[in-house]
């Protein structure tokens, strides 16, 4: 039975992805985790000072605006850490006021009043640093398990678990690892037979598809859904962004065999300071880095894609409690919504990372004011093909400490609704977005009349990641044929470009 349950759940993911897959389009963002307190630098903003983490209020308010944005799975990163919990226990101190309602409580509340779905945790036994190995922390692991499932499993929103398990599936999974998670998984199914169970592993950059250890290691697990952490947050190594979507087209090919989801948690967050250290905060990355990973993870076929996180990272502007970054968490929210709504350049941009585009504009000459550094001239603006997230990647012009002025003979005078350039992000190395570029048309390639100029939004708060954004003007009506893109570097910086598309389709 457990084969033929395994057959036809493999069957239908398949279509599912297919059909995905055809439509090019890019899955929502589904799920977050949920963080209750400060514990290092890391929460800054996430749990901002001066606003109460434990308040029935707070999350109340917040569920509701993480359903609105189209969250339906919360995952409580844990209910407990250094002896407290946030849920009456029996063997815990309260991390709240007795009067009043338990934060977890009011999720769980929330949740069902916004029909959403909760994986309660079963950490931490101590703190973030558990080590789910030991005996003694899967015994208070289970018994949290036990109080929180008498509490709140009778609640529609109670969906399943989360096992704070997050061993490193490079290069493969131990199998101390399986134990542990298998261990626990079994104690959550006695409790609730139904509910699932999630765990969220990390090091993927580190796993090995070739011998199929790491394919074994996962079919031995009891679990019902992984959500692999993608790590472009971490930035783990250097320009991870490729590596990382064609690990994930390994992974659907792992779990293709299995009855285990295969889920993304996509990173939303980069560094304020240091990079992986926990005396820096996590703070909104560049909107395009972000798209780019939940494009990647969808053309892979991913099931669901959950985040660490939407809720401290996104925020609602006008939200009566604000918490995240006071500058960037609310633009982080305008910039998700405006895509998830088809408003603005995001769909376009969202296109180009499911690859090469068709356009008007393929294989016409192109001339320069002036030209790229010998080192980063291999590329070709209007041959359909786009770069990757890396500046080695030789379909990327590089022009040093100038603009970028280029000029696109059509050929002949034709109908323009749509020109856009692509430019790559990389302050490690110096590569910098233009700080606006200019749309010009002219009949003779002589006279030009400009037709837009779009500012571009620059993100200078991204110290560490490569990343790729779009300047776009659409809606136009004019009939020319040639076209002059003026890109402004008025800091004395390289601009990266691959592509200037005219009329794209996507």
């Amino acid at each position: 039975m457990i084969i033929l349950r395994n057959i036809i759940v493999a069957v239908f993911l398949l279509k599912a992805v297919s059909i995905a897959q055809s439509q090019n389009m890019a899955k929502q963002v589904r799920g977050t985790f949920i963080n209750f307190v400060y514990q290092d630098e890391r929460n800054k903003y996430m749990n901002p000072e001066g606003v109460d983490a434990t308040s029935p209020k707070l999350w109340r308010l917040k569920v509701k605006e993480l359903s609105e944005m189209g969250v339906e799975y919360i995952i409580l990163l844990y209910v407990a850490i250094e002896g407290i919990s946030f849920y009456p226990s029996d063997f815990l101190l309260p991390a709240y006021p007795l009067y009043r309602e338990s934060p977890v409580e009011a999720i769980m509340n929330a949740a069902d009043e916004n029909n959403m779905k909760v994986f309660m945790s079963t950490g931490w036994a101590k703190n973030q640093d558990d080590n789910p190995g030991l005996p003694q922390t899967r015994a208070i692991q289970k018994k949290i398990m036990h109080e929180t499932a008498k509490l709140y499993s009778k609640h529609k929103s109670f969906y399943g678990w989360y096992l704070p398990c997050e061993g490193v599936v490079g290069p493969f999974l131990s199998q101390y690892a399986v134990d542990a998670a298998n261990e626990l998984t079994t104690e959550a199914k006695t409790l609730t037979p139904d509910a699932k169970v999630l765990i969220s592993p990390y090091g993927l950059r580190l796993a090995k598809f070739d011998d199929g250890v790491f394919a074994e290691q996962i079919a031995k697990l009891r679990v019902d859904i992984i959500a692999y952490q993608d790590e472009i947050g971490c930035v783990t190594e250097p320009a991870p962004m490729s590596h990382m979507k064609e690990n994930f087209s390994h992974l659907r090919e792992v779990h293709n065999k299995t009855g285990i989801s295969f889920w993304a948690n996509c990173e939303s967050f980069t560094w304020e300071k240091g990079l992986n250290v926990r005396p820096s905060a996590l703070i909104p990355a560049p909107f395009p880095r972000y798209l780019s990973q939940i494009t990647g993870v969808s053309k892979a076929g991913v099931d669901e894609i959950i985040s660490f996180a939407v809720c401290g990272i996104f925020d609602k502007p006008d939200s009566e409690i604000p918490i995240g970054h006071p500058l960037y968490a609310g633009k982080a929210y305008h910039d998700y919504m405006d895509w998830k709504n088809g408003i603005g350049k995001w769909k376009l941009l969202e296109a180009s990372f499911w690859g090469d585009l068709k356009h008007d504009a393929i294989y016409k000459s192109v001339s320069f004011a002036y030209q790229p550094a010998p080192a980063y001239s291999g590329g070709n603006l209007t041959d359909g093909k786009l770069g990757a997230e890396n500046y080695t990647d030789k379909k990327w012009l590089g022009f040093e400490k100038k603009d970028f002025i280029a000029t696109v003979d059509l050929g002949r005078k034709q109908a323009i609704k749509n020109i856009a350039v692509r430019f790559l992000a990389y302050r490690l190395v110096d590569i910098y977005l233009p700080k606006s570029v200019e749309f010009s048309v002219s009949d003779n390639g002589i006279n030009f009349t400009t037709v837009n100029t779009v500012q571009m939004d620059q993100y200078l708060h991204d110290k560490y990641d490569c990343w790729i954004d779009m300047a776009v003007t659409d809606n136009l009506n004019e009939n020319a044929r040639f076209i002059r893109i003026n890109a402004v570097n008025d800091i004395g910086h390289w601009i990266f470009t691959d592509e200037i598309l005219v009329n794209p389709e996507y």
